[in-house]
């Protein structure tokens, strides 16, 4: 015999479709613990430099954020709290930090295009702070990611200097391709999340012979 709601829906029926909620919420569950899907790159860097400076790989950061505070309000003499403040126009590159006794600037920038990384997506204060430190023999790249390929590349700054140097007279993007070949692929693992720094070897070692 079936057993019925007083009106008239099966019960297995109702028992089904909870199963089914069950079901897909778990999934959901398993794809945040297991998968990490929707980190972003930042996250992923933040996690990696976390690695590096624990087991004494390197000492790399994110810069702090620039911010102008404008109002403070003391109600107490054991507390202050900001009750106005501004963003600043950043004057320097995302992270910075040393590895190999080598200075290290970097940029991290993610796109959607499948096809080429828009320029706009950087600042002109910013190739030009790469530039200088370049200068003075630091190490500076830009990561990039192409989220419709799920790929990390390392773009070294020369590359990325080229391009910039040229966006009024010719192309605004740098074509995937290009970062594929001139670039380095940084493959996932577990630890580090993102071992970014496997690629920097390889660029430390093509600057040496080119030098």
């Amino acid at each position: 015999m079936i057993k019925r709601y007083p009106n008239g829906t099966p019960y297995q029926q109702k028992l089904a479709l909870d199963q089914t909620i069950k079901f897909k919420s778990k999934t959901a569950n398993e794809n945040v613990i297991y998968g990490n899907r929707g980190m972003s790159l930042e996250e992923e860097i933040n996690l990696s430099n976390k690695y590096y400076l624990e087991t004494n790989v390197a000492v790399i950061h994110k810069k702090p954020l620039p911010i102008q505070i404008v109002n403070v309000d003391y109600p107490k003499r054991s507390a202050a709290v900001i009750k106005e403040a501004y963003f600043k126009q950043a004057s320097t590159t995302d992270y910075n930090g040393v590895y190999r006794g080598r200075y290290i600037d970097f940029e991290a920038k993610e796109t959607r295009n499948r096809a080429s990384f828009p320029l706009s997506n950087f600042h002109d204060h910013q190739i030009k702070h790469m530039k200088a430190c370049i200068r003075q023999g630091g190490i500076c790249f830009a990561l990039v990611k192409f989220v419709a390929h799920q790929e990390i590349y390392l773009l070294p700054a020369t590359v990325l200097f080229t391009y910039w140097d040229r966006r009024f007279s010719e192309r605004k993007s740098i074509p995937y391709t290009t970062i594929q070949e001139q670039g380095f692929l940084i493959d996932y693992q577990i630890n580090p999340r993102l071992p970014y720094l496997q690629a920097v070897d390889l660029l430390i070692e093509n600057l040496n012979s080119v030098n």
